[in-house]
């Protein structure tokens, strides 16, 4: 399946740089129906009904860019995927001439050295600290990973928390599950006080996220490994939803792609579990848990718009999209979201 297919044209100027304030005042496209509707974000109780489940990450964003040196020379290190407790991997810049065996070095003594080079760009680096001291340091002296298409000339301190979902817990993903932005406290009140259940799941979602595809045929793209979990709490209110011919509803395509990679182990069953997760979506793709699924606007020719593609139709989505594009909706992560049915025809 070519590449191509996954193609659009995007105004710059509708990329978003910031969030909507308040969050639930962002803008939200009913794809629901055959014909689209515009809304807002705070509309979503009128939509969902009393049983339907929302499944939200529960990730919570590390500042994961940090600053150090290596023989004087200013280095930039994207931590994005979690080995073991002081292993990881990540994204060096500049990278070229940095040597296996060289240690980079940090604010506060902390150090790490560099312990292999991969053929997909990034490193291994063993930091000389570990689990929670690690983490610990990286939240004193990191930066958000902020995705490249936001090109704000100063990166404000208001992205710690902009850029944090008001379900965020567990600490572990160096980007945001950007679809959970858009709910307020507020909103999360009306939605319980109808009868919506949550269901809370964890994905740590890596910078891979944002790494395009490269390769003309989209079946021959590597798909980058993220860690993730559901609860037996969470399992049951799901399994119990799906018995009573309740919706499960994924808030972003984090919570679909866990969601749907347990219910491929287990034949279409959700158990608790935790593991890593390859699972790349792609139309054709036999969808067994997820009925409708709440998302932001994605990159051209990125995974994550096979996936809607998949889930929606891919024609359905290009002609949603172009309808976003003449209404300015805002794309990407701070921009505005949408919500999809499943296409019956998978």
């Amino acid at each position: 399946m070519d590449i191509s297919l996954f193609d659009y044209e995007l105004s710059e100027d509708l990329i978003a740089q910031k969030p909507c304030y308040p969050r639930d005042n962002s803008r939200l496209l009913n794809c629901i129906e055959k014909v689209s509707e515009d809304l807002k974000f705070k509309d979503l109780p009128k939509i969902l009904n009393p049983g339907d489940v929302l499944v939200i990450n529960n990730t919570k964003v590390i500042p994961s860019r940090l600053f150090g040196k290596r023989h004087e020379v200013n280095i930039e290190v994207t931590l994005h995927l979690k080995v073991k407790r002081n292993l990881w991997r990540a994204f060096i810049r500049p990278g070229r001439k940095c040597k296996i065996g060289e240690i980079i070095i940090f604010k506060n003594n902390l150090k790490a050295k560099l312990i292999e080079k991969f053929i997909q760009g990034d490193v291994l680096l063993e930091f000389n600290k570990g689990d929670q001291n690690l983490l610990n340091a990286v939240n004193h002296q990191g930066e958000m990973p902020l995705p490249p298409y936001i090109k704000r000339k100063t990166k404000s301190n208001d992205d710690k928390e902009n850029y944090q979902t008001i379900f965020a817990d567990l600490d572990g993903a160096v980007a945001a599950p950007t679809a959970g932005l858009h709910f307020t406290e507020n909103l999360i009140k009306q939605l319980r006080s109808k009868g919506v259940l949550f269901a809370p799941i964890t994905l740590h979602v890596g910078a891979g996220t944002f790494l395009p595809v490269k390769v003309n045929n989209i079946f021959d793209h590597k798909m980058h490994k993220e860690w993730g979990s559901v609860s037996e709490v969470s399992a049951d209110i799901i399994n119990n939803a799906i018995a009573n011919n309740k919706r499960i509803i994924s808030v972003g395509t984090t919570s679909l792609r866990i969601l749907e990679t347990i219910a491929k182990i287990n034949n279409g069953k959700i158990k608790s579990w935790s593991g890593f997760t390859d699972l790349f979506i792609t139309p054709g793709f036999k969808f067994r848990i997820v009925n409708l699924l709440i998302t932001n606007f994605h990159l051209p020719k990125s995974t994550l718009l096979m996936l809607v593609s998949a889930f929606h139709g891919r024609d359905n989505i290009f002609k949603k999209y172009q309808y976003a594009i003449t209404q300015k909706y805002r794309f990407f992560s701070y921009g505005d979201s949408c919500i999809f049915s499943r296409d019956n025809n998978d």
